[in-house]
């Protein structure tokens, strides 16, 4: 059957429950084939189905008193994340729904790959006003869907622990910090566009367009990603529409995203 590859996410506070976990995991279990563990790290495991290996949150190493919870995914780049080093794992943020074989994100070559930020919004051409501005976040992974090599990148981590200050004044949130340092390295790779899609600009039409047709999976789609606004809860939940977009019926995102 060969070696079970690793699906990590993460739950702390109150903001995903324990059924957004649920939901996850019984994704993953109908989109890959391969053997596998999901793991996820919280500070709650009450509700979490059993089929869950549920582990402490690992420590981010902020100074004693901090309580910026912001740079929380960092700590997945530990050298020592709960026992596991040196194996491949893919993480996936709560708020995505996968609609196809994960299978292919564990078979592309590259050290770190990531869905590239910009792959998820609309162009922004007064942002190429500042040349050296743009580049940089073209550059810029969004780390709701990456994988890596436990234990091989705790440079990422150590960049940040040097000075917490320093970081959060010159990056805006970490998948930014995440990215500039693995791609300072020559490490970092993307997924192929298409793979990862925004659930707002790839499946629902943009102005008229969405009045006209419910939202369409484009083909090739892999898992879809609810980028900035509506958040999943709202989508899924009937909310969502604005005069200038209609969300429309929702019946295969719903059909992909329930627990069963």
């Amino acid at each position: 059957m060969g070696e079970a590859v690793n699906i990590l996410c993460m739950k702390w506070g109150t903001l995903y429950g324990a059924q957004d976990v649920n939901r996850l995991f019984a994704q993953v279990r109908r989109n890959l084939p391969r053997p596998h563990r999901v793991i996820c790290f919280t500070d709650d495991t009450q509700g979490i189905d059993p089929g869950v290996e549920c582990l402490p949150l690992p420590e981010l190493g902020l100074p004693a008193g901090s309580r910026d919870t912001r740079w929380r995914k960092l700590a997945l780049f530990r050298r020592d994340l709960a026992g596991i080093e040196g194996q491949v794992a893919l993480f996936l943020d709560l708020d995505l729904v996968v609609v196809d074989d994960l299978s292919p994100f564990f078979d592309l070559p590259g050290e770190v790959v990531i869905l590239r930020d910009d792959d998820l919004f609309r162009p922004k051409p007064l942002r190429r006003l500042n040349r050296t501005r743009d580049r940089f976040l073209h550059m810029v992974g969004n780390t709701s869907v990456f994988r890596f090599r436990i234990g091989a990148h705790p440079e990422v981590l150590d960049r940040y622990l040097t000075d917490p200050a320093a970081a959060a004044e010159e990056y805006e949130h970490e998948q930014q910090l995440v990215s500039d340092v693995l791609n300072q390295q020559g490490q970092l790779s993307y997924w192929p566009r298409g793979w990862c899609v925004s659930f707002k600009n790839d499946c629902v039409g943009r102005f008229a367009r969405s009045w006209l047709r419910d939202p369409v999976l484009p083909h090739g789609a892999r898992i879809v990603v609810f980028a900035g606004s509506p958040k999943m809860a709202e989508v899924m939940s009937g909310q969502g529409s604005r005069w200038y977009r209609r969300i429309g019926r929702l019946d295969w995102v719903k059909q992909a995203w329930e627990t069963a």
